[in-house]
């Protein structure tokens, strides 16, 4: 099928009140475009690099997600660019986004990344560690939280389901709190192979890549770096 259609299929198992992102890595701007064109507007990038030199070539009312883990040197490269930062997941790296857009007199908006699955090959913060970080961003002036984020282990789809149901309870959880610079309005979790059992266990923001644009290219150079 051609983009096209991979986007209105998508679209026509995405209900109201759900964002779905493009995730568009080591996609070339014409396959972007083409989404575009079907008046998708939020698109999700992994590497700053790649996602600052698509931010030069396509339209200005583009939503950049920065889904991939954010290394403290590239911040100064998205400020100005990124509309939602889902990587958030140290006290280090929310001081370094604070000083960056305190210097630019702008906002970070931000989700945490939860490492629901306490996997050793994916970044997020563990749940047990989380209130550290929440009381560091109710410090912060120019970051704002307003939601979570998970990439859940490849599991069963009974565990897959069981993950999807702790990271709403967590969200749901916080939402019952009052914080200074936090709100849970955004629970964005479920990619091309599960979003629509995330939906159903309550994410309200579904990143899909392959659904949309295919199989990745790895060799893409614009992916490399």
């Amino acid at each position: 099928m051609s983009i096209e259609e991979n986007v209105i299929n998508v679209r026509e198992t995405i209900p109201e009140g759900v964002t779905l992102i493009a995730v568009s890595k080591t996609k070339p701007v014409e396959d972007l475009q083409r989404v575009y064109d079907m008046e998708i507007r939020d698109f999700g990038e992994n590497k700053v690099q790649e996602l600052t030199d698509k931010f030069e070539k396509l339209p200005k009312d583009i939503r950049w997600h920065l889904i991939g883990h954010l290394q403290k040197n590239k911040i100064k490269y998205i400020v100005g660019k990124v509309y939602l930062i889902h990587s958030l997941d140290s006290v280090k790296l929310l001081e370094e986004l604070e000083k960056h857009y305190k210097a630019k007199n702008m906002t970070a908006e931000v989700l945490i990344q939860i490492n629901i699955g306490k996997e050793e090959s994916k970044t997020g913060i563990y749940v047990e560690d989380l209130e550290v970080l929440i009381s560091s961003c109710e410090n912060c002036s120019n970051v704002k939280v307003r939601g979570l984020m998970a990439i859940i282990p490849q599991v069963s789809e009974k565990e897959c389901g069981d993950y999807f149901k702790r990271m709403k309870n967590l969200f749901d959880d916080l939402k019952k709190r009052s914080f200074k610079n936090i709100s849970m309005e955004i629970l964005s979790m479920g990619m091309t192979g599960d979003y629509r059992l995330a939906i159903k266990e309550g994410s309200n923001m579904v990143r899909v890549g392959e659904g949309i644009f295919g199989k990745r290219n790895y060799n893409n150079k614009l992916g490399g770096k």
